[in-house]
């Protein structure tokens, strides 16, 4: 009995441990990108180096000083260590998030490791040409490990980061299913209605703040036609409240302690089961219904797993949830974006509004599925807001097992397992190799004549993803923006009068920095 309590004791005490440890890397690689999102400041610079000097004594007791050797005969990537990243701190604290990249891609290559200390190995991979493992390797060989873990209590436990790959990989097919372009015709209905029926509520003229009315929009649009007309009609300020407490739970300190009880965490906690009980009833009706709803939530509602089980009520609502999440803020970001490019681009809302148009006169005056395909100068004006101010910073994965990449001067490289992989989607979509003058909004860039992106190779543009992690939703994601941004064209009269908003590079989802003021004018109604 003595021993056997004795090996449980020490399977405990390591168990223990390698808990540690793994809180601590996540730890250590969130300080990083905090760190390369500050800017200039004392505070910053005594917060980033106290962090870094407690987590790097902590870190180095629990695991020493290992390292994990290239093992196909190919050099490690260059490494910025804790004295190169100090020489470079001063340099760093004093320009935004994607000149931080760019600096180190100057002086490092398309490949390097940045690994303060001994803290973390953070591999940056930039370019197309070392993405294809990134965005195509199988999950055993490279996934999310435990960095998105803060996901799982906004979600609940049984889907996304919260089950295991092969689950994951059903429930990614049931998104697909459910958002395939096929389907999305059905939805232009109710996005009409919904958006006809705010700006109809504007007046003849005045002043708004539009990313504030496309954050309000957009919530209407996905209670709408992802969560069906029981919500849209009978709950929706109850869900919207609902959702916001679960949404505001994504916090710097909830990205490190997930679990810990503050009040944010409390409230998303509260929120996510009233959200389940909120649409399972709605569920558990529509499964005694007789009539099928045409809409996101009874598609996930039938789907069925390979062994042929169905949904659960806390899966649907889980995969509502992350769908509502990740599709709002894309969609929201994708409007605004668009709003204030072409706002500040009369070429370019010229050539759309032309567009508008001679669509509308082909259409009578009628917004029509075909209608939105043939959009393609809109298209690309989102396009490009998306490529300059992409949905998120970077994508990032662990590698499980070593790999080689190949860089665009025919170097290789050997990235060791146990690496953090990043792919800083604001420098991949900026290669001034690829992109004429990649600073510069040109919607041009996309056009027949040009193709800059397919020029340039698969992987050139990743605002959606790629390979086996590209988004679902981006036709979804495109449509909502080209409904809005068509009906406001036909319309209204737009006028930006505040700045072209800054980005907020403090926030884990990169935003625009404070309102976007913008006057209207109504026009005579073209449908």
């Amino acid at each position: 009995i003595r021993k056997k309590s004795w090996a449980a004791a020490v399977l405990s005490y390591f168990s223990f441990w390698r808990c540690i440890q793994g809180k601590l890397y996540i730890l250590a690689f969130w300080l990083l990108i905090i760190g390369m999102n500050m800017t200039a400041g004392w505070a910053a610079v005594w917060f980033t180096a106290g962090l870094v000097f407690i987590t790097v004594i902590v870190l180095r007791i629990i695991r020493g000083t290992s390292i994990v050797a290239p093992t196909s005969g190919k050099p490690p990537p260059p490494v910025v260590n804790g004295l190169a990243f100090l020489g470079l701190l001063p340099r760093l604290l004093t320009i935004d998030l994607p000149a931080k990249i760019n600096c180190l891609y100057s002086k490092y290559g398309s490949v390097f490791t940045v690994s303060p200390f001994g803290l973390c190995n953070v591999t940056f991979l930039i370019g197309p040409e070392v993405q294809a493992h990134f965005f195509q390797g199988l999950e055993s060989e490279i996934n999310h490990g435990n960095l998105l873990e803060f996901l799982v209590p906004m979600f609940g436990q049984e889907v996304g980061q919260g089950v295991d790959a092969a689950t994951r990989t059903e429930q990614s097919r049931f998104y697909l299913d459910a958002l395939k372009q096929s389907k999305l015709r059905r939805h232009l209905e109710s996005m009409l209605q919904e958006v006809e029926g705010y700006f109809g509520k504007w007046g003849q003229e005045g002043i708004v703040d539009l990313k504030h009315e496309f954050e309000e929009l957009l919530m209407l649009i996905s209670s709408r036609c992802l969560l069906g007309k029981e919500v849209r009609e009978k709950m929706f300020d109850e869900f919207y409240k609902l959702f916001r407490d679960v949404e505001n739970g994504v916090n710097m300190i909830s990205v490190f302690f997930p679990y810990i009880p503050i009040p944010a965490n409390r409230r998303r906690d509260k929120a996510r089961l009233k959200l389940i009980e909120l649409l399972s009833e709605t569920v558990r009706s529509r499964k005694s219904s007789v009539g099928a709803e045409e809409d996101v939530l009874q598609r996930l509602i039938d789907s069925k797993y390979k062994d042929g089980r169905s949904t659960t009520e806390t899966e649907v609502t889980g995969m509502i949830i992350a769908l509502i999440f990740g599709g709002k803020h894309t969609s929201s970001l994708a409007c605004t974006w668009t709003g204030a490019s072409l706002l500040t681009h009369s070429k370019f809302l010229a050539a759309a509004s032309q567009e508008q148009k001679e669509i509308m006169m082909k259409y009578n005056n009628k917004i029509e599925y075909d209608a939105l395909l043939e959009m393609n100068n809109l298209h690309s004006c989102i396009k490009e807001a998306l490529r300059i101010n992409p949905p998120t910073t970077m994508l990032v994965r662990k590698a499980l097992k070593h790999f080689t990449v190949r860089t665009r001067q025919g170097q290789e490289y050997d990235i060791p397992k146990g690496h953090t992989l990043a792919s800083p989607i604001i420098q991949n979509n900026n290669m001034p190799y690829i992109y004429k003058n990649p600073h510069l909004y040109d919607p041009d860039r996309f056009g027949p004549a040009r193709q800059e992106d397919v020029v340039g190779g698969k992987f050139s543009y990743t605002s959606f993803g790629g390979g086996r992690h590209f988004c679902s939703g981006d036709a979804y994601a495109y449509m909502q923006v080209k409904v809005i941004w068509s009906h406001l064209l036909n319309n209204f009269d737009l006028k930006l009068l505040s700045p072209y908003p800054k980005t907020d590079w403090s926030k884990l989802i990169p935003e625009p920095k404070g309102s976007m003021i913008v006057s209207y004018k109504r026009r005579p109604l073209l449908g």
